[in-house]
């Protein structure tokens, strides 16, 4: 089959419709409140020196255990706090949505190309059908 388009046109037409996806458009939207969530981000800064501190002080000779103890304490809260915050959530719904969008596109792709289904297992009990016959 003969197409009237190049490869590079064609993908340039795919990323435009990606760009009208309403997963696209939510991760977009997620990222936006992500970039001015300043709560989020002091929480996130010191969660990253807290590590960072602790990696330093385990990394000496003699290591004080009472300030790695503490240490890991604040460790544990900020990351609690981090993934229970609102903004968090969404920026990691929103990008599981459209990482399985863009997996199915290029499943689809590979398909095209190889002529398999590269979520086939070969287990017809996993599948939704694909028409081979095992």
């Amino acid at each position: 089959m003969e197409n009237k388009y190049t490869a590079q046109e064609l993908a340039a037409m795919l990323g435009l419709t990606l760009k009208d996806d309403p997963r696209y458009i939510a991760l977009e939207a997620a990222q936006k409140k992500y970039e001015t969530a300043a709560s989020l981000h002091t929480a996130m800064t010191e969660y990253n020196v807290q590590q960072q501190a602790y990696a330093q002080e385990e990394a000496k000779d003699a290591p004080d255990t009472l300030l790695m103890a503490s240490l890991q304490r604040r460790i544990e809260e900020l990351y609690n706090i981090i993934i229970a915050d609102p903004v968090f959530i969404e920026l990691n719904q929103a990008q599981e949505e459209f990482n399985a969008l863009m997996e199915e596109v290029n499943n689809i792709l590979m398909h095209n190309l190889t002529g398999q289904d590269p979520s086939c297992t070969h287990d017809c009990s996993t599948c939704g059908g694909c028409g081979h016959s095992h």
